[in-house]
Formats: structure tokens, sequence, C-alpha cells
């Protein structure tokens, strides 16, 4: 029986039979399930004569989300993206299952993405309100009382740059200066795309003021766990997945033999290696078009 169970008129229409509704799920057989994935899992590995005799079903979807968690920070990255244009607030909320960014970038009138560089040249830190006297305040239960924004940020957000203007901004301005002129300006500053800063405190993304009413893209990675769709795995990397299982389970059960341990660690590092060249995606006719411009000597 094949893996495929639907036919070409409901896979391109959906569950509504409408064309392109966004009900579809396009390119879904790339992909296996988590919970899939725990059942084949199973199947393979556990049972009388196996590698491991028995295990509970919730310990193997534990390990499984692990596996899944552990893959998307260095092997299959879940990329996604969001895009919004910047407020005169100049921040945007970070995504409820953002991890860590990936590239921030402004869209021009032609639809390019133009990069905007982190600064490490300002912060929002807590702002802790103080009397007239610079004495902290307190609120009934002791506790410290804080402002709702702190001057660091306003002096920030004070730049007023006009939008598109390619003159510097007030950071680099002040970076010139410091330096007699733009010669040893840092690289992140020779530029007018702006800059960025990630404030983990308040969860945003605090920009630069000639950022304003800009469309911004936010490409991030997830961890893959943020919820049920997300949970699937590409199919280079399933074998990956079983053998990280095999091997934090084996590795957190008492008296289980080293060797077999030791095994199957190996056996994961090399699958996982697999699953990176897999997923690399790096095919001969574009290395040959890059090298091309490389050098005159490769010819068609």
């Amino acid at each position: 029986m094949g893996l495929i169970n639907l036919t070409n008129e409901q896979y391109y229409e959906g569950p509504d039979g409408v064309w392109n509704s966004l009900d579809e799920n396009y390119g879904d057989y790339q992909s296996i399930t988590l919970k899939d994935i725990v059942n084949n899992f199973i199947i393979a590995y556990v049972g009388e004569g196996k590698i491991i005799s028995k295990i509970k079903r919730t310990d193997v979807a534990f390990h499984a989300q692990r596996g899944i968690q552990e893959l998307n920070f260095d092997t299959l990255p879940s990329f996604k993206s969001q895009e919004i244009e910047i407020p005169p607030a100049l921040y945007m909320i970070l995504p409820q299952d953002y991890v860590n960014y990936v590239k921030l970038t402004w869209v021009d009138e032609s639809g390019v993405e133009r990069i905007i560089y982190p600064t490490d040249k300002t912060s929002d830190p807590l702002p802790i309100a103080q009397d007239d006297n610079y004495e902290y305040t307190f609120d009934q239960n002791g506790e410290i009382i804080s402002a709702s924004s702190s001057e660091t940020w306003k002096r920030f957000s004070r730049n007023n740059n006009d939008v598109g203007s390619t003159r510097a901004t007030n950071l680099e301005e002040s970076a010139r200066h410091a330096s007699g002129g733009r010669y040893g300006l840092d690289p992140q500053y020779a530029q007018s795309n702006g800059v960025f800063f990630i404030d983990r405190l308040q969860g945003l993304i605090r920009f630069s003021s000639d950022m304003v009413n800009r469309v911004v893209t936010l490409k991030y990675i997830s961890d893959g766990l943020g919820a049920d769709k997300d949970m699937i795995v590409h199919k280079f990397a399933e074998e990956a997945m079983y053998k990280y299982m095999a091997h934090a389970i084996l590795a957190t059960r008492a008296n289980t033999q080293e060797y077999l341990v030791a095994r199957f660690k190996r056996e994961a590092a090399a699958a996982k290696r697999n699953a990176k060249l897999r997923l690399s995606n790096i095919k001969l006719e574009e290395i040959t078009q890059i090298m091309r411009g490389k050098s005159k000597q490769i010819k068609h």
C-alpha cells in the first residue's frame, strides 16, 4: 500500500475543494510527523529481542520532542519569518515561538531585502524610579518601582533621521567624530539601512528612528515545538531522529552496557552528519555557476 492516500484533485484543491484557498498541505510529503516517528520507533526498536525491551510511550514521545528540539537548532533549523511595518514606537514584538534571529531586513520599493545590522551601542535597561533625592521608590509590597521606559531608550529613539535618507544615523555620526572621520569607522555603522537590538527583557526588537514606517522582515529560528503542526521532521533527518532517540533512551537507563551506549552515540553522530549533508541541498549546477563567476577557466 502506498503512502500517498490522496488523489491529485484532493491534493491540489484541499479539504474545501477550492484551489489554493490556504487550507491545503502542499509539500507535506517531504516531512514526517512526531506521531509517526514515535510509532515507527516503537515498531523498530522496542520489543522482545530488540534493543529496548520495554518502555512507556510517553518516554518515547519525550525523547522524540527533545530530538526535534536539538536537531532544529543546528541540523534542520525551523526557519520562520514575519513581516510588519515599523510603528512610530520603533519596536517589533518577538514571535511567540522565537528562539533566535537569523536575519532582519527592510524591503525597498523594488522588493529587495536590505540587511539591518545589530548594534551593541545601546540597550533598554530596567529603569528604576527615583524620588527628588535620587533614592529608590518602592510599592506597598516593598518592591522597587520601575519607570515605563529607560532614559537610554528615549535618547536612542530621538534620533530623527528621515526614512530612506542616505545620511548616516546618529550612531554613525558619533563614531565618525570619535575617530576623526570615516576612516576607521566600524563597518556596522558605515551603512544607511538602520540598526536594531534585541530587548530580551521586554521581548521586543528595537529599531533606530530611521526605520519608522519601513516594511521589515524578521527571519528567525524556532525549536519546532511551538505547535502540533510544527512538530515535523524532514525525511532526510528521519534516521538521525531514530538514532538520537535510541541513544538518549539507552544513555538514561540503568544497567545499560556501555558498549551499547557508545555504539548508538557513534551512530547518532553519523546519522546527524548525513542529515546535514542531505539538507545542505548542494546542487552541482549551482556550484558550477558560482565557480564560473570566479574563474574564466571553467567552461560549459
